[in-house]
């Protein structure tokens, strides 16, 4: 006959091997924790380009840029928030016109790539919903009829104050020299 303290180690043994057991298949029944989820607004990438320049080679890498961190959030599974404001130069990027008698004229260069440069950028609001806003100063200072921008475009009154505003509402800022 065994002694009543190792019957008793025994038996609080298996009770302890049987609620880890318990305990364990829980856990693996909970799946992976993952860190980003998209519950809460909070948990949602925000980010803002700053397109203001004049250059299609510049505006080019700014549209690779954004189209590879869509792609990498979209394989991730990560929901995101990604938005382009255009303001002043870079609203040679938002229409077909060649903005004559304008600073933001078309240059050879734009004229150039532009069919390239809206397939991209219309392509990355269609199938990625990237938000594009250009400021509506820009555009009423120059006299560029609202019809002339490209219908993906939404106007917002002042494209600094409306970066500024998303930086406020937890966007990171990009803009890319």
């Amino acid at each position: 006959m065994k002694p009543r303290n190792t019957i008793m180690n025994s038996v609080s043994d298996r009770m302890v091997t049987f609620w880890g057991s318990v305990l364990m298949l829980i856990i693996l029944s909970l799946g992976p924790l993952n860190p980003v989820s998209a519950d809460t607004e909070d948990d949602v990438v925000k980010v803002v380009y700053h397109a203001d320049f004049a250059d299609p080679r510049r505006f080019s890498a700014m549209l690779t840029s954004i189209n590879n961190m869509v792609t990498y959030y979209n394989n991730e599974l990560i929901e995101f928030d990604v938005r382009i404001v255009f303001v002043a130069h870079g609203i040679r990027f938002v229409t077909d016109d060649k903005l004559n008698n304008t600073p933001f004229m078309a240059d050879a260069a734009l004229e150039e790539r532009r069919d390239n440069l809206k397939g991209r950028l219309v392509s990355l609001n269609d199938v990625h919903e990237v938000k594009l806003e250009l400021c509506d100063i820009t555009r009423s200072q120059i006299n560029l009829p609202q019809d002339k921008i490209f219908e993906e475009v939404e106007s917002v009154p002042s494209g600094v104050v409306r970066i500024a505003q998303l930086q406020s509402e937890g966007f990171s800022y990009i803009k890319v020299e």
